[in-house]
């Protein structure tokens, strides 16, 4: 379904969201907004948690965001060893919240709580891709 090929370590094959690895290799980062509800969800769902509609459409993640918060990584899960230490943020892109790894060339004295950051898709190694975060 395509979505084996999403991020460095994927636990799972198939999703409804698959079409979320297709705009990133079109070079496009999109979130799930509910038609219902209007609730804007990331990463992006096939189904409103909140009110259990599938009425959805994707929404593109542009321009400018600001960090709230990051963290620095010393000790990884499964799959990610390999990478310490990185850097996770979460940002916000007008009220869309994206939690994500900040590009590994950033230091962590060069990151900031408030600092303009955009997103961007990544290609990994065989034929992976994801997504991080880079100076805006």
């Amino acid at each position: 379904m395509g979505f084996e090929k999403f991020g460095q370590v994927s636990f799972t094959s198939q999703t409804r969201a698959a079409e979320f690895v297709d705009y990133l290799e079109k070079g496009e980062v999109r979130a799930t907004k509910c038609n219902e509800c209007g609730r804007v969800f990331f990463p992006p769902r096939a189904d409103c948690s909140w009110c259990m509609s599938s009425n959805v459409e994707w929404l593109e993640i542009k321009g400018q965001g600001k960090i709230d918060s990051f963290t620095k990584v010393n000790y990884a899960p499964t799959g990610f060893e390999k990478d310490v230490p990185y850097i996770l943020t979460l940002a916000d892109f007008d009220g869309i919240k994206v939690f994500g790894r900040m590009n590994k060339e950033i230091s962590e004295d060069n990151v900031k709580v408030g600092m303009a950051v955009k997103v961007a898709p990544l290609t990994l190694s065989e034929g992976k891709i994801t997504y991080e975060f880079l100076p805006a």
